[in-house]
Order: structure tokens, then C-alpha cells, then sequence
């Protein structure tokens, strides 16, 4: 393979991130090339993937998937196309010595372990997997220290907040003038229902984002604020600042990611068209700037930007992320699996919307909250949480 192109795996490509991150790696065949590919059950998209980018690599959920895979690549002659499965080959196509980059976008839990063997390679990471952080934050960025590994984050809101820091910084953020960090939110589909109105939702309009694109899982957590609570955690370890000082505005258009606030009254802020290729590019390129494939943003098509304070009595789950923010240890791990289980039972019609909240303050109610010192620890307490939020949801379903 050439060396004179960024070698690239996808941890998840089959996803909106990894299809964004695809259709950007199209747009400039002379500067990446694709090393690496990966699906969980998404065969024929991941195979259509292998047409056209030949990846060294490509990896599958399970041993029955990999053997139909490697069947399928055989008979169309690429066989050049290894395939390995499960966790051991996503942390190769991650760590593997001939790769540069790694987009991190397998959605929860799932994609913390690859995600992490990147960090402890050293590679350049590209992090959609906010579940890595908010689960193992001070492993993860200690790793993050320790390998010198560069990492770049791709949620919309923390890469505009990554643009509007100082381009050079030592110390703390507050020792750069920073005063607070304004993450802003869209609202999600339900910004203006009634309680009333949110007690029939389904996972069909949950699912309907008002501006952006993306998997089921993200969609519900966007719709109940969860998103926006992961995120806050997540801000917390990338740029090394209190809860206290992150805000929440909601602002429907999507147009501003985010804002930086400096303590001269000075407020920077990242602008454009809500379309993941333009963080997905910026990381990419990172210090330099490609083509993205988003159009310009138009001020005056716009022509205006609203903002208001997020509702936590309509959208709990928003104050549930920050009090276990607050409370730190594993309580952050607790949240994020006690919600994976919680968003997996709404979309299967277990589960009523509103009610999602509820299991995760119950679990969070009921669990303790130590120190996250090993991914063996973090493991048992995202494994206590899922089982903790299964039994409320049995119980439930149960007495309905």
C-alpha cells in the first residue's frame, strides 16, 4: 500500500459516521486510503463498502457472518479482503501497525474496548464513540497521555468546541481565558410537547430528527435530552472542565455546534450546515482543510437563530447525565448502559418513551459508585446497570 496516504480504519462503517466518513475518504483518493472496515450485521452494505474501497481488512460480528463474507468476497475476486470477527478483529483493524487513523463510531458500549486499542497504539483517533469517555473517561484519556495517541473529536458540538479554543494551550482551559463552554442542542423532535403529547411517542417519531441523519439508537437519545447529558460528560474529559461550567442552549436550527465563552465577554462560535462530513473532514485534515462535501452556509437563506434554556422537567434524562456527572466514579458507566437498555426496550415496543427516564434514575437510585481504576471494574458496573435495568423493565411490563 502507498505510503504516502493516511491509511484509514472504520470502526463502524456500515453507520451514518461511517458512511459520512466513506463519502469525505471519496473526495480525496490521492490523501487516504481505506485499511479497515467493520459491521456488525450490515453484510451487504459492508461488502458493497469492500467493491469499492479494497480494505486489507474487514471485519464481522460473528464467525458465521465472517464465513459468509469471506464466501461472498471470494467469489467476486477480492480476496485480497481479509476478514477476521468479533472484538479481537476490531481492536486489529484499529491497532494494526500500518494504520494511521481510526474512526471510532460504533454506537454504546460496544465500541469502547477497539476504541481504546487505537488510544494504547498511539493512532490518530477520530472519536464519534462518546460511550468511550463517558464510561472510562479517566482510563481513556490517561491512555490517551501515556501512548501519545492524537485525538479529535467528531460530535458536531466538541469538534466546533475544539475549533473554537486556542490553537495552542498550556495548562487549564480557565488559564486560557476560557470562562464556560456553550453546548448547544438542537431540542430533538419533541422540543414543544406537552407531557401529554410525550407519553404516546413512538419509536417511529422518536426516531424522526427535525435536522440530522442518524442511527436509531442516537435518534431516541437525542429525543429524550439523553444525547445532550452523554455529551456534557463527554466535554468534561476532552477539554478537562467542570459540569458547573458546561451550559446547555437549545437552538432549533443547528446552525451554531457550539460556543466557547472567554472572560473578557468575548464569545466564539462554530457555524454551519448540520451535516456530519464537515466535523468528519476537519478531523480528517486536522490542523489543515478539505473539502467536505457540505455546501457553504447561506446567513441570509437562514436568515434567523433562536435560542432557549432546555426544559429538564420535559427532558429528565438531561439532569440525570449531569448529576451523574456530578457524582463521578461509575456512575457515568451506570447511566449509559441503564439508557442502552432502557432506548433498546422503547424501540422493540417494551418500553414507553417517558418511561425510559425512569429506569435510568432507578438504576442510578440503586446503584453505587466507585472509582473506575480497571476496565474490569467499569465492565462490572455497566453489567450490574443492564441487568439492574432489565429486571425494572420485567417487573413493569409485568404489572401493566
Amino acid at each position: 500500500m502507498s505510503k504516502s496516504r493516511q491509511r484509514v480504519s472504520i470502526l463502524g462503517s456500515t453507520g451514518s459516521i461511517g458512511t459520512s466518513t466513506l463519502d469525505v475518504l471519496a473526495r480525496h483518493p490521492d490523501r487516504y486510503e481505506v485499511f479497515g472496515l467493520s459491521a456488525h450485521t450490515s453484510l451487504e452494505l459492508l461488502l458493497e463498502q469492500a467493491r469499492q474501497f479494497r480494505p486489507q481488512l474487514v471485519v464481522v460480528g460473528s464467525a458465521d457472518a465472517a464465513a459468509q463474507l469471506t464466501e461472498r468476497l471470494q467469489a467476486e475476486n477480492l480476496a485480497a479482503t481479509d476478514v477476521m470477527h468479533g472484538l479481537e478483529g476490531l481492536c486489529a483493524i484499529a491497532a494494526d501497525s500500518a494504520v494511521d487513523t481510526v474512526m471510532a463510531a460504533i454506537v454504546g458500549a460496544a465500541g469502547l474496548e477497539p476504541t481504546l486499542a487505537a488510544v494504547n497504539a498511539g493512532k490518530r483517533v477520530l472519536l464519534a464513540n462518546k460511550e468511550a469517555l463517558v464510561m472510562a473517561g479517566p482510563l481513556f484519556m490517561r491512555a490517551v497521555a501515556a501512548s501519545g495517541a492524537v485525538l479529535l473529536p467528531i460530535d458536531s458540538e466538541h469538534n466546533a468546541i475544539f475549533q473554537c479554543l486556542p490553537a495552542a494551550r498550556d495548562g487549564s482551559l480557565a488559564a486560557a481565558g476560557v470562562s464556560k463552554i456553550l453546548l448547544t442542542a438542537s431540542g430533538g423532535p419533541f422540543r414543544t410537547s406537552t407531557t401529554a403529547e410525550l407519553m404516546g411517542v413512538t419509536p417511529e417519531q422518536a426516531c424522526a430528527h427535525p435536522n440530522w441523519e442518524m442511527g436509531r439508537k442516537i435518534s431516541v437519545d437525542s429525543a429524550t435530552m439523553m444525547n445532550k447529558g452523554l455529551e456534557i460528560i463527554e466535554a468534561c474529559w476532552l477539554f478537562d472542565i467542570a459540569e458547573s461550567d458546561i451550559d446547555v442552549v437549545v437552538h432549533p436550527q443547528s446552525i451554531i455546534h457550539s460556543m466557547v465563552q472567554y472572560n473578557d465577554g468575548s464569545v466564539l462560535a462554530q457555524l454551519g450546515n448540520p451535516d456530519m462530513r464537515t466535523p468528519i473532514a476537519h478531523a480528517l485534515a486536522w490542523p489543515e482543510r478539505i473539502d467536505s462535501g457540505v455546501a457553504g452556509l447561506d446567513m441570509i437563506m437562514q436568515a434567523r437563530l433562536d435560542f432557549e434554556a432546555p426544559d429538564l422537567l420535559r427532558f429528565p434524562c438531561l439532569r440525570l447525565a449531569r448529576e451523574a456527572a456530578a457524582s463521578g466514579g461509575t456512575a457515568s458507566a451506570t447511566l449509559n448502559a441503564a439508557n442502552e437498555v432502557a432506548v433498546s426496550a422503547f424501540l422493540d415496543g417494551g418500553l414507553g418513551f417517558t418511561r425510559i427516564a425512569e429506569v435510568v434514575e432507578e438504576v442510578l437510585q440503586g446503584a453505587g459508585h466507585i472509582e473506575p481504576s480497571s476496565l474490569a471494574v467499569v465492565s462490572a458496573a455497566d453489567a450490574a446497570a443492564r441487568a439492574a435495568a432489565a429486571n425494572i423493565i420485567r417487573r413493569r411490563q409485568s404489572a401493566a
